[in-house]
């Protein structure tokens, strides 16, 4: 699975473009199917950098890598996927799944 698309890349804001948005919107998201991290994208800056919310063991916001996305992998070896289902939503719907 192609974890970030070319439809994707042109729907993420550059980075820092929604900083002024009180609630904004959750692009895509990725998960470990073997783990519980997941990452929610907001801003990408076309490269490698990823602005969106990160709910590990510390639910927060801040920056990730695709480059690491795509380097690590869970508890049994499996690789980050994109969640293929998960349709573009505000950040405060997210933070409500993990609360």
């Amino acid at each position: 699975m192609q974890i970030l698309t070319k439809e994707l890349r042109a729907k993420l804001p550059k980075i820092r473009e929604t900083e002024d948005q009180e609630d904004p919107k959750v692009i895509c998201k990725f998960f470990y199917p073997d783990f519980n991290w997941t990452w929610y994208a907001i801003e990408f800056d076309g490269v490698d950098l990823f602005y969106g919310y990160v709910a590990g063991d510390y639910p927060e916001l801040g920056d990730f890598s695709l480059k690491e996305l795509l380097s690590n992998r869970g508890k049994f070896g499996l690789a980050i996927e994109r969640d293929l289902y998960f349709k573009s939503c505000p950040l405060s719907e997210v933070k409500k799944l993990h609360e």
